[in-house]
């Protein structure tokens, strides 16, 4: 049995090493979030550490662990970004594969509920985000019974009566068609708001079960790719639409969009760092430990990017729209260099 395992291990250093003499640049895939925070580190890197630059695909989370998590050599990816933890099916899919990995926070994110700027800016709740996105309401939204059934709700007016129906605040909104952009089912952002949008919504409109999972598909709830650009270019083009991205296109799209405040708080940094926000998330990447050593530059790509001099208040990715860690979660961050 000894002999065997040893087998498998010299197994698998030949096809790193194999992999390594092909590839002389780190191969990165993953979160569309994480995707301008990574290029910019990269570009840094690129220019200052005697490394090629990475090469980094924007995947979407899902994406970019199926890729990550499918095996160890020339093939497979050294990183991967995500705006969402890594499932435990994923890490079940990287062990069966016989990939290690290390994880890392790199910052904190906030998901923006934008429209134009030309529009009115809506004052909501999460329960009024939930109620407007799920396939299935009790009387379907428009009446006052358990039994679930499709959403009828079709404009904002009627989702706000529906909410105040299950006893929370009518806000006032317009009645003005739902139409909303949603990140694609493998996009981390999409995970992050079935969890903070969808699931919290349910609880505080008192909805049991697992319905806050699947989101409409009558064409309301529009789903999108991973390009958020795209998403914020259509919503200054149609004032009556709504997007779901991330807090840094946001931030670095104010002349053209503006972010809800959702349950009375405003989307920027300093609620977003106290986590006062409630659609306030980390994002993480992932790094293979069997190409460490193997694949140049890729410890040094690290250590680049859980730097001070990238992730402070005072780093460069700072003006990209990512909000820094606490000095504590900084700390943790250095100390898993270690296990590298």
């Amino acid at each position: 049995m000894r002999f065997a395992n040893l087998v498998a291990g010299v197994a698998i250093s030949v096809a790193v090493v194999g992999a390594a003499q092909a590839r002389d640049q780190i191969s990165i895939v993953g979160s569309s979030t994480v995707y301008p925070f990574a290029t910019i580190v990269a570009e840094k890197f690129g220019q200052s550490s005697g490394f090629k630059t990475p090469v980094i695909e924007s995947t979407g989370s899902g994406g970019g662990m199926k890729l990550f998590c499918a095996g160890v050599g020339l093939e497979h990816p050294d990183v991967t970004n995500a705006s969402r933890a890594m499932k435990s099916k994923e890490a079940k899919l990287c062990e069966s594969n016989g990939v290690e990995f290390q994880e890392f926070i790199v910052g904190n994110d906030g998901l923006a509920f934008a429209n134009s700027n030309k529009a009115d800016m809506f004052q909501i709740s999460i329960a009024h985000i939930a109620a407007a996105l799920a396939a299935e309401l009790p009387g379907g939204g428009i009446s006052n019974i358990s039994n679930v059934s499709a959403n009828k709700l079709k404009t904002w007016d009627q989702v706000d009566a529906f909410v105040a129906m299950r006893g929370g605040d009518k806000v006032g909104l317009p009645k003005q068609p739902i139409s909303i952009m949603v990140p694609p089912p493998t996009s981390g952002t999409r995970d992050a708001t079935g969890s903070l949008f969808m699931k919290a919504g349910f609880k505080k409109l008192g909805i049991s079960g697992k319905g806050y999972k699947k989101l409409r598909e009558d064409g309301l709830a529009i789903e999108m790719g991973e390009n958020d650009s795209l998403i914020v270019e259509k919503l200054a083009a149609d004032p009556s639409m709504f997007g779901i991205f991330g807090y840094s296109f946001f931030d670095q799209n104010r002349d053209k969009v503006q972010a809800s405040m959702v349950d009375g708080v405003e989307l920027n940094f300093d609620n977003i760092a106290s986590y006062a926000y409630p659609g306030a998330r980390p994002l993480f990447f992932y790094v293979k430990k069997q190409h460490v050593g193997v694949v140049p530059g890729l410890k040094e790509f690290v250590s680049e990017f859980i730097s001070e001099k990238a992730m402070s208040m005072d780093g460069y990715l700072f003006p990209a729209g990512l909000v820094p860690l606490s000095d504590s979660d900084f700390a943790a961050q250095k100390t898993a260099l270690g296990n590298l």
